[in-house]
């Protein structure tokens, strides 16, 4: 937890988020919370609904998102926001020396993934 956190400031999350145009109003979506409840959510548990997702959410936020509110955000623009913060731990974290260059091959399936 504490390499995600270090590799994606809160400070980071929200400002990508309003470049891509996915935060409509500021303040009203906490965007870190919101980040962490799909990462957290999808790393554990069976259930993997988006009910469970907002569950999570609504338990980390300081403010609460009702079922509409949450679905209403799930969006083209915030697919884009997922795939670039993917894009970004890649570059962040594959060390060149390390990493075969056949991963590159992959990096697009790893993203949609």
């Amino acid at each position: 937890m504490r390499r995600l956190t270090t590799l994606f400031p809160s400070e980071f999350l929200e400002e990508h988020a309003e470049e891509l145009g996915v935060v409509e109003r500021d303040r009203k979506l906490q965007m870190p919370a919101f980040v962490w409840a799909f990462v957290f959510g999808f790393a554990a548990g069976e259930s993997r609904t988006l009910a469970g997702f907002r569950r999570s959410y609504n338990s980390t936020a300081d403010k609460t998102i009702s079922p509409g509110g949450f679905y209403h955000r799930l969006t083209p623009s915030l697919a884009e926001y997922f795939r670039d913060l993917v894009e970004h731990g890649l570059d962040e974290v594959a060390v060149p020396d390390t990493v075969d260059a056949d991963i590159d091959r992959f990096r697009d399936v790893m993203i949609a993934d």
